[in-house]
C-alpha cells in the first residue's frame, strides 16, 4: 500500500469517528420506566438462581441484591419505548459502514442506595463514548458505552454503564493441515505387532513353553517367565469388557467425546481401542464388535473394532 493510500484510508477513519463521536452526550433512553415496581417474587427468583443465601434478601424488611440494578429496567421481550432515535441512528450507522456483529463486552455499576419492595424505578440513558476504531480478534470495530442512570421513587439510586463492540467480523484464517495422532513407541520388543498390523493382521504373542497368550506384547512370560514366544492371529471377534466416554481434555487430532474401549478377543486377551460404528453414547459392556483397521493418515493404520447398535 502506498503512503498516499495509507494517508487516505487514515483520514477516512478519523472522518467516521468524527460522525460517531457527534453522538456523544444524545440520550440513548429517555423517561423510560421499570414494569414493575422491586418486588419480592423476583427477589426470591435472582437469589435462587445465583445461590445467594444473605439475610438481607429476606425477612421482613429485605433489600434487592445491588447486583440486580439493571433488572429492574429490562423491557422483557415486549421491549421499552424510550429509546431514543439517537441509539438506533448511531447502530445504523455502523452497520452501514459494515460493523453490522454485536458483542456485549462488560458493564459497570455504582450503588448508591438500596433497592427495597414497592420502589418504583425509572431511568435515563445516554451515550458516553465511541471509541476510535480498534481491532480485536473477533474483529474490527467500534466500542458504544452508554450510561444509565437509575432512580427509586425519583432518587438516584445507582448508575450502570454497558458497553457493546460492534464490529466487522476478521477474515476465517486458512485452516491449516489436520494435526497428526500420536505416534505409537515401535521398539525391538513390539514390532512385530505393527508388523502385523501392517499386514492387516492382529497378531497375539503366545509363550512356546506354557501355551499362555499375552497383550499387551512383551519380551517374556508373565505366567512362566519364559522368554520365548510365536504368535497367533486373532480372530477379530470381541466384545466390549468396560469403556470411557473421552470429554476432556480436547486434543486436537480426536474428536471429543469419543469411546475408548477395553476389548476382550475371542481368544481371551484384552486390549485397549477405539470403538467405531456406533455413536459413543450407545457404547455398552459386552456390546460384540469385530476388528477392522482403521488409517487415520498417510503415516499411521491402526487397529479398532466396529461395533453395533443392533
Amino acid at each position: 500500500m502506498t503512503a498516499d493510500a495509507t494517508g487516505t484510508a487514515a483520514e477516512e477513519e478519523t472522518r467516521f469517528h468524527r460522525l460517531l463521536a457527534a453522538f456523544e452526550g444524545r440520550p440513548a433512553a429517555t423517561g423510560g420506566r421499570g414494569k414493575d415496581p422491586v418486588n419480592e417474587p423476583m427477589i426470591r427468583h435472582w437469589c435462587e438462581a445465583m445461590g445467594d443465601t444473605h439475610p438481607a434478601y429476606t425477612g421482613p424488611d429485605p433489600i434487592a441484591p445491588p447486583t440486580m440494578l439493571q433488572a429492574w429496567t429490562m423491557g422483557g421481550l415486549s421491549g421499552h419505548t424510550d429509546r431514543s432515535s439517537a441509539y438506533d441512528e448511531l447502530l445504523s450507522l455502523l452497520d452501514g459502514a459494515g460493523f453490522a456483529s454485536v458483542v456485549a463486552t462488560d458493564c459497570e455499576q455504582e450503588y448508591l442506595r438500596p433497592l427495597r419492595p414497592g420502589d418504583t424505578i425509572t431511568f435515563d440513558a445516554v451515550i458516553e463514548s465511541v471509541s476510535p476504531r480498534k481491532t480485536t480478534k473477533l474483529g474490527t470495530g467500534h466500542f458504544v458505552t452508554t450510561r444509565m442512570d437509575v432512580r427509586a421513587d425519583g432518587e438516584l439510586a445507582g448508575t450502570h454503564r454497558f458497553r457493546i463492540l460492534k464490529y466487522a467480523p476478521a477474515p476465517r484464517r486458512e485452516k491449516k493441515d489436520a494435526p497428526l495422532r500420536p505416534r505409537p513407541v515401535v521398539n525391538r520388543d513390539n514390532q512385530g505387532f505393527w508388523d502385523g498390523v501392517r499386514d492387516h493382521r492382529l497378531l497375539i504373542q503366545r509363550c512356546t513353553a506354557c501355551t499362555t497368550l499375552r497383550f499387551p506384547w512383551l519380551p517374556g512370560c508373565n505366567a512362566c517367565s519364559s522368554p520365548d514366544w510365536d504368535t497367533v492371529e486373532a480372530s477379530g471377534a470381541g466384545t466390549v469388557f468396560s469403556f470411557v466416554v473421552m470429554h476432556h481434555p480436547p486434543f486436537p487430532a480426536f474428536d471429543s467425546p469419543y469411546a475408548v474401549a477395553l476389548v476382550e478377543l475371542a481368544e481371551g486377551v484384552r486390549m485397549i481401542s477405539n470403538i467405531t460404528g456406533v455413536p459413543y453414547d450407545k457404547v455398552r459392556i459386552g456390546m460384540p464388535v469385530r476388528l477392522e483397521f482403521l488409517r487415520v493418515d498417510d503415516g499411521l493404520e491402526l487397529p479398532v473394532f466396529r461395533g453395533s447398535e443392533g
